[in-house]
């Protein structure tokens, strides 16, 4: 099936469809590896934590941004 056949399918055809893939995804026992970049940022952000330089917005502040 290519990106143009899905496109011409109706919303609710494609949302069916894309349920029926996650579950497929849900129930393969595969692990995948996070890319190098995520654990570039994960690293960045626990050195702000660590050295109190980090910054935090409460549930409000983020709404409003």
């Amino acid at each position: 099936m290519t990106v143009a056949e899905i496109k011409e399918m109706p919303v609710n055809q494609r949302i069916v469809l894309m349920e029926e893939l996650w579950d497929t995804l849900c129930h393969d026992n595969v692990e995948l590896e996070s890319p190098p970049w995520h654990k570039e940022i994960l690293d960045e952000r626990m050195e702000l934590i660590n050295s109190g330089k980090a910054e935090y917005l409460t549930i409000e502040q983020l709404k409003s941004r």
